[in-house]
């Protein structure tokens, strides 16, 4: 554990010092956030803030982790290989994320970002590769449940479960990325909290890639907190979305993701609510109705009053909240 959270900390440093030049060089090639109209009137004056941030999250994790692994990957031993499947879904879906951020800031689609379809399906084929990976590759195919000390074998139906896993999760980490600081800080406390489970079951090589993960989401913070200089994009939300759901499959604790990341859950579930509600009222009544002033749930809050930082600060002791209830469900 020593070892892992020295890894945080020097991952914190590697990010926190090339954070500012990487600022300066998304502003002089004019990479910045394009503010979709149908938003919060306040987050207009967010116009171009440089965007694609979760480069900075990605690097550090990618240099620390091949450095530290370089011999295991080299030899592709089961250590390389459980290093591998982590890293690889960060890179993939940070790979898949910057073309869905390039797109929406120089491409045709400016201010809209790739079409939804294609986005969908970049997430699916990337998650049942890993699905794949994890199952045949690692030979990992349980769920641990609370009060039950054997795991149970799901068999096949793992590959669909894995995958449903981690599309949803990199959309919900999408979803919550509204307000500055919140999806960050949120990740954080959810890398750190499946670190500890890793560390408690013995995993670890899993204990130092979250707690290097964790190092760079708190660099990545120092320049996102209010007023944000930064923003993490698809780039970042997408990544760090998926490679957490493979890090919750690979310690086999991923029934306590929904509650460990309750707040991505809360968001999403938001969506869902309202979407299916209005559609329900438009077609009963002639008129769609809202459950909510703005989805998802921070854009809420934000309609009745409360400022970006009470929001993110309420969301965040919630999240820390329900990260020690994970950890002790973890032990049960």
């Amino acid at each position: 554990m020593a070892y892992a959270l020295a890894l945080g900390t020097v991952s914190f440093l590697l990010a926190v010092i090339w954070g500012g030049p990487l600022i300066e060089f998304l502003k002089s090639h004019g990479i910045g956030k394009m503010i979709k109209v149908n938003g919060p009137s306040s987050h207009m004056s967010k116009m171009g803030t440089p965007t694609m941030g979760g480069v900075m999250i990605i690097l550090p994790v990618l240099l620390i982790t091949i450095t530290l692994n370089f011999f295991s990957l080299l030899g592709m031993t089961l250590l390389g290989r459980s290093i591998l499947v982590p890293l690889g879904v960060m890179v993939g879906y940070g790979i898949l994320g910057a073309l869905d951020d390039w797109e929406g800031v120089k491409g045709r689609r400016k201010g809209e970002g790739m079409r939804a379809r294609a986005k969908f399906l970049g997430q699916v084929i990337l998650a049942f590769l890993t699905a794949l990976m994890i199952y045949y590759g690692l030979g990992l195919r349980v769920v641990a449940i609370p009060t039950i000390p054997k795991m149970i074998d799901l068999g096949i139906w793992y590959i669909p479960i894995a995958m449903f896993i981690i599309v949803g999760t990199s959309n919900a980490v999408n979803l919550t990325d509204g307000l500055d600081g919140l999806a960050g800080s949120i990740a954080a406390i959810a890398f750190a909290a499946y670190g500890v489970i890793a560390y408690l079951q013995g995993q670890i090589y899993l204990t130092r890639f979250c707690f290097t993960v964790v190092g760079a989401l708190l660099a990545f913070l120092w320049y996102n907190s209010h007023p944000a200089e930064l923003f993490m994009g698809d780039t970042g939300s997408l990544s760090i979305g998926a490679t957490l759901a493979v890090v919750a499959l690979m310690t086999g604790q991923w029934l306590l993701l929904p509650i460990i990341g309750f707040v991505f859950v809360a968001e999403v579930l938001s969506v869902i609510i309202q979407v299916a509600y209005f559609k329900y009222t438009k077609s009963r009544y002639g008129q769609g109705r809202r459950i909510f002033k703005m989805a998802p749930l921070h854009h809420h809050f934000e309609l009745l009053g409360w400022s970006e930082t009470h929001i993110t600060q309420r969301f965040w002791l919630i999240a820390v909240l329900m990260a020690m209830l994970g950890i002790a469900l973890a032990l049960v």
